[in-house]
């Protein structure tokens, strides 16, 4: 636990390792589950669904709100460039992200019209009432680390930042999970594919962002925030597991 940062005059370096230590508590026992294929292919929708209707959509909402609320303008050109891309796909991907997110479910041969109507699950709703709050009415600071550091981030964070950490896995297309175990056409990992050549430039930017812009005076509160999205976040996908069948 980063506890021992939670003061408002944390130093950079001190901020910086506090949210490494968050970011590497993003990960859940489940996520090996659906890496392997241990997950029903009939339960898979479950999990699509919940991740569009929590954050994959309203994703480049988010940022924006980030962006409006965001009073620096090196950051703002940062985080305008986030959010072209989010929404239209125009500088790496060729089509917005949340509609690329549907080539998976469809190459899966899932009804997408269950997609228009998702019904959260409870904590999947708590989730995405944090991340409201968060984003909407905390201020720019911690919308925008949630944004690009929590939502856009990984556990691998650590290696985004130092050449000899260990860097997020990076295996051939052909490789992928949903591919190996569930059938998933290799041309139906655009997102995939748009993040790979994108997340290099968004991390950097993220940190850049965190980092060299956020006043010192809002760094407990940023903690904070990050805190209460990763409890959120962690319910979230207990509960996502329990509802695909898994226990731990």
């Amino acid at each position: 636990m980063p506890g021992a940062f939670y003061t408002p005059d944390v130093d950079r370096d001190g901020f910086r390792e506090a949210l490494l230590q968050i970011m590497e508590r993003k990960k859940h026992w489940a996520w090996s589950h659906f890496t392997t294929g241990r997950v029903p292919k009939e339960r898979l929708h479950v999990h699509f669904e919940q991740e569009y209707e929590t954050y994959v959509r309203d994703f480049p909402v988010m940022v924006g709100w980030a962006y409006v609320q965001c009073p620096v303008t090196e950051a703002r050109r940062d985080l305008a460039e986030n959010l072209y891309e989010e929404e239209t796909g125009g500088l790496i991907a060729g089509r917005p992200h949340p509609e690329l997110f549907l080539e998976y479910p469809r190459g899966l041969g899932m009804d997408l019209a269950r997609f228009d109507a998702v019904e959260l699950l409870p904590a999947a709703r708590r989730y995405r009432a944090t991340l409201d709050e968060l984003t909407q009415r905390r201020g720019w600071a911690q919308a925008c680390a949630v944004t690009t550091i929590f939502i856009e981030g990984t556990d691998h964070e650590r290696g985004e930042l130092d050449a000899t950490a260990a860097k997020r896995p990076a295996p051939p297309l052909e490789q992928h999970p949903l591919v190996v175990h569930y059938g998933l056409p290799v041309e139906a990992l655009g997102l995939t594919k748009a993040h790979r050549r994108v997340e290099g430039s968004h991390r950097e930017a993220a940190w850049r962002i965190v980092l060299d812009h956020i006043p010192t005076a809002d760094r407990g509160g940023v903690i904070s925030a990050m805190d209460a999205a990763l409890a959120a976040w962690l319910a979230y996908r207990d509960e996502v597991a329990a509802a695909c069948g898994l226990a731990r």
